[in-house]
């Protein structure tokens, strides 16, 4: 499969990248537009003269949502689990 060749601007700088397909292509995309808005937002917002900065403050925001998504996911997981226990001794104890 031939990669598609596109070119994403973050910050005012081009970047060259090679995507698989469209959806990859929707996925890169719609991420570059939400890192420039946050770093529109930061610029505006707070007295930030340093793009590295503005940059540095995005790429938290996005990791810690990341993180903060994983550990809720963890979390329910364990509440999934413990009603499936739960479920399973009420069938069980019902069976004998």
């Amino acid at each position: 499969m031939e990669k598609l060749k596109i070119n994403i601007v973050i910050a005012g700088r081009t970047y060259p990248l090679s995507v698989s397909n469209t959806k990859e292509e929707e996925g890169m995309r719609k991420a570059a537009t939400a890192i420039n808005n946050l770093i529109s937002m930061y610029e505006q917002n707070y007295a930030v003269s340093d793009k590295q900065d503005v940059l540095a403050m995005s790429a938290l925001q996005f990791a810690s949502k990341l993180e903060i998504l994983s550990l809720d996911k963890s979390d329910t997981k364990k509440e999934e689990l413990e009603k499936l226990n739960e479920l399973t001794n009420l069938v069980s104890n019902h069976l004998e």
